[in-house]
């Protein structure tokens, strides 16, 4: 099934900022994307292209994206004649095609849009759902379902109140399936509602980027606290524990962690080194049932990572230090920085 037309517009996400959706049109029908951004990214990240005219859309217009999809990629894939089952092949194309190590020509994310409709068109050709059709892309036979993570407390560039990481996730290990872990999920975010309200007042109770609340609160202890607290109240007290994005490269700065950043101050008493935020995590490990820490250093900071990947035995999660870069994840590896990662589409470099 070869691939007739592909058109890619420009459409709004959930934060309200531009982004490119793709049709790709075969005969047997067409299939779209929509291609994810974040609100804090990586440094060493694919190149999302944005069209910088501050004039229009605050600069995060895609058109320039967009044109490259229409203009340049659709064609050169039309006239390869490829069949929408060859997603490696079409993937290496465009890769190939853009010549760049950070996908800056066409912009990851006019690359990504298209990968991402083939994709659905390879599944629908083989007659599979998409979750299975990648499943067997990545030669994987056993699909399970994983823990949902629900972000219910919101931080960092996530939101406009004082705290500096960027999410507190609530995990329900303890479930015995998918629909319970959804189940136990939203009944702990119904009852964090009551518990900030209770101690904050209803204007506490307004919600972050992503969904969680984001009481105006700059403790990370506070957070867990009203988590704790809401996890009791459920009943769930053993059955769910912790996580956090801490994304700590947002208030990295001169070798040092600034935990009251977004005050714009720079006060001392706010700023710790790595060791010392190590020290904070390792306390919160004692105190809550985390379990799980991601981006806890910067992406770039390297000796901290691997120290701290020593000293603990909870899962450590690389995102902006890893950026779903296999190059970065070697290296991350043969460090000994974290021992999970976190997988993104749209940060894929090679």
């Amino acid at each position: 099934m070869s691939i007739k037309r592909i058109f890619a517009r420009q459409i709004f996400d959930s934060r309200g900022n531009p982004t490119i959706e793709v049709d790709l049109q075969t005969e047997k029908g067409i299939f779209r994307s929509k291609v994810p951004s974040g609100a804090s990214t990586g440094v060493h990240e694919a190149l999302e292209l944005r069209d910088g005219d501050k004039k229009v859309l605050h600069g995060k217009g895609v058109r320039k994206a967009i044109a490259n999809v229409n203009d340049t990629i659709a064609p050169a894939l039309i006239a390869k004649n490829f069949q929408v089952t060859q997603q490696k092949e079409i993937d290496q194309f465009m890769i190939e095609l853009d010549g760049t190590e950070s996908k800056s020509k066409f912009g990851a994310n006019a690359i990504l849009g298209v990968s991402l409709a083939v994709c659905q068109a390879g599944a629908a050709h083989k007659g599979l759902p998409l979750y299975q059709y990648i499943a067997e892309l990545a030669g994987t036979k056993k699909v399970i379902l994983p823990v949902p993570a629900f972000n219910v407390i919101n931080g960092g560039s996530h939101a406009g109140n004082k705290l500096a990481m960027q999410e507190f996730m609530i995990l329900p290990t303890g479930a015995k399936n998918f629909t319970e872990a959804m189940q136990i999920g939203t009944e702990i975010y119904h009852h964090l509602k009551n518990v900030i309200k209770k101690r904050y007042g209803l204007d506490a109770t307004a919600v972050g980027d992503e969904g969680g609340f984001a009481p105006n609160i700059q403790s990370a202890t506070e957070a867990l606290d009203l988590i704790k607290e809401s996890i009791e109240v459920a009943g769930y007290t053993g059955k769910v524990k912790i996580g956090l994005d801490v994304a700590a490269s947002e208030f990295h700065k001169d070798g040092k962690y600034d935990l009251d950043f977004k005050s714009g101050k720079e006060d001392p008493q706010h700023i710790i080194t790595g060791p010392q935020l190590a020290d904070v995590y390792k306390k919160f490990i004692q105190d809550y049932p985390v379990v799980s820490i991601e981006d806890a250093f910067d992406q770039d900071d390297w000796e901290n990572w691997s120290q701290f990947q020593a000293s603990i035995d909870i899962q450590l999660v690389g995102d902006d230090l890893t950026v779903t870069n296999p190059k970065r994840i070697e290296q991350a590896a043969q460090k000994k920085a974290c021992n999970c990662l976190l997988l993104k589409v749209s940060k894929r470099l090679l």
